[in-house]
């Protein structure tokens, strides 16, 4: 499982394709190949930033629905402790990461799912916690 951020989710399901830039594209087309191989996966938080906003109830109701379809990494009371932990870690270092960062690096951690993200902050928690990344495959 590959946990993908809300950033991602953002970028394929509300961007209109030729609003992309080519970098954008490529992320969305890594995403495609995860949800086509099975491989995405989400977590409460990241489903309720997705559906945030969504301001039609029949478009709410629609992407609620598909969003059922893709597996839901369960957050543990023992999570929310090591998103504190993890947050420490990364004061330490001088990096400020938010409370939904930290809890997404910490489900990640113990479901040992690689996170996928646009936000760069990631791969500065990365240099600080035990996170691991998902990248998008090179182009050919």
């Amino acid at each position: 499982m590959i946990l993908v951020d809300t950033s991602i989710w953002s970028l394929a399901l509300r961007r209109r394709p030729a609003a992309l830039s080519v970098e954008e594209h490529r992320l969305v087309e890594e995403w495609a190949r995860l949800v086509t191989e099975g491989l995405a996966s989400l977590i409460g938080p990241i489903r309720q930033e997705i559906l945030s906003g969504v301001r039609r109830p029949e478009v709410f109701q629609a992407l609620r629905r598909e969003l059922s379809d893709f597996p839901n990494l369960g957050i543990d009371a023992a999570d929310y402790d090591r998103a504190a932990e993890f947050f420490n870690v990364c004061r330490a270092q001088g990096i400020t990461g938010g409370p939904i960062d930290m809890l997404i690096s910490a489900v990640a951690y113990r479901h040992e799912a690689p996170v996928f993200a646009v936000d760069t902050h990631y791969v500065r928690y990365a240099r600080h916690l035990p996170l691991r990344l998902h990248l998008p495959r090179q182009p050919r």
